[in-house]
């Protein structure tokens, strides 16, 4: 295994870091307090295929790697977790399930409106009853000739107030069958399809996140994402998927808070010297790097799975699983290191921290990814 990064990859590091830096840096604070959506900073992001990833070129797509796109969310949410969000979210689990399990016809049709950012893409599988348990969904979907007509509600949606294009889980019913779930591909304007308030959350507040209603919404049977395919087997393909994007999210939060933290600890002086020059700080310094490289290494390992077609789902789940727990950890010492200002709004890491926890809970909660690691540990001994 070759440790160092290609000459490619740290042409994408370098690339988004200065984009991420110059459009993304200025404005962090202001549409954190705000929870404004930048568009203005998307639609410079557009051109330069953020949100076309993974999309293959013939679909208007990059086409890049998995470390790649690892390296793209880690950048950009090195500088504002918020809009890293948006990004993994459409790239993973909005974009992804089509591209794998989609009909040509599918593919070519939703796949070139997401790689170009025309239209966001959405996950909508919680529910008021429906988290952790996939299985638990409400939402149902009744055929009528050659359409069906939808009815539910979908809860914390990432994306869901800007969302063009979202993959809903919903039961199909049919006669004398016990319903199973199945997801449609619905988009904005579908009659019935209505976004909720925007949440006040704590964190990741430049991210639109909102319920929505389906009222009667009347879908097409062609836009079942794969025809006959279950929906619990494309949510736990994408939610794979996912967790490499919120892996990588997680540590591009920590790496901010570790650098701002260490540009802090050397400027500012206490007993007429600087932070940088005491045990303590640097016991704390070097805790949080390797804490973060380990991360990283876990993260590339699965993203490596997964480019070779290997089985990769719980590699996935210990990346998220670890460095969403770096995050956490990384920031609550970054704000420590600050001490009263790590607390007050005016720097980064007050930020940081409250943009970490939540990559504990999406995609899989800590809970989630340590039954996905136990399972594949004790199917592999029986």
């Amino acid at each position: 295994m070759d440790f160092n990064p290609c000459m490619k990859h740290k042409i994408v590091r370098k690339t988004v870091r200065e984009f991420a830096e110059a459009e993304l840096g200025p404005i962090a604070y202001e549409i954190d307090k705000d929870a404004r959506f930048p568009w203005e900073v998307v639609e410079k992001m557009r051109p330069l295929n953020f949100f076309g990833l993974q999309i293959p070129q013939k679909y208007g797509g990059a086409g890049m790697d998995s470390i790649s796109y690892a390296i793209v969310i880690e950048e950009i949410s090195r500088v504002c977790a918020a809009v890293g969000l948006c990004v993994t979210v459409h790239n993973s689990v909005g974009a992804y399930p089509i591209l794998f399990f989609g009909t040509e016809a599918q593919k070519k049709r939703y796949l070139p409106p997401l790689a170009c950012g025309e239209r966001i893409g959405a996950f909508c599988l919680t529910e008021s009853n429906a988290g952790s348990d996939a299985g638990g969904v409400e939402t149902n979907a009744v055929r009528e000739g050659d359409n069906y007509i939808i009815n539910g509600t979908k809860i914390f949606v990432t994306n869901g107030g800007i969302c063009g294009t979202a993959l809903i889980f919903a039961n199909v019913e049919t006669e004398g069958i016990r319903p199973d779930t199945r997801v449609f591909i619905i988009e904005k304007d579908t009659p019935g399809f209505l976004v909720g308030e925007i949440e006040d959350l704590c964190g990741m507040r430049a991210n639109p996140v909102s319920s929505l209603f389906l009222e009667d919404c009347v879908v097409p049977a062609e836009n079942i994402l794969g025809n006959s395919i279950s929906g619990l087997k494309i949510g736990f393909t994408a939610l794979d998927a996912g967790r490499l994007g919120i892996a990588a999210q997680a540590l591009g939060i920590a790496q901010g808070a570790f650098d701002a933290a260490v540009k802090y600890s050397k400027e500012r002086q206490q007993f007429k010297k600087p932070l940088s020059s005491f045990q303590t700080i640097q016991n704390y310094l070097a805790d949080m790097a390797t804490e973060i490289d380990a991360g990283r290494l876990l993260l590339y390992r699965a993203c490596s799975l997964k480019d070779e077609n290997k089985p990769f789902s719980a590699e996935a789940a210990m990346a998220k699983l670890y460095c969403s727990r770096v995050a956490t950890t990384v920031t609550n010492q970054a704000v420590q290191i600050h001490g009263g200002y790590g607390y007050s709004k005016e720097y980064d890491v007050e930020r940081f921290f409250r943009d970490a926890k939540v990559t504990e809970i999406y995609e899989g909660t800590s809970e989630v990814q340590r039954m996905v690691i136990s399972r594949s540990i004790l199917t592999k001994l029986t």
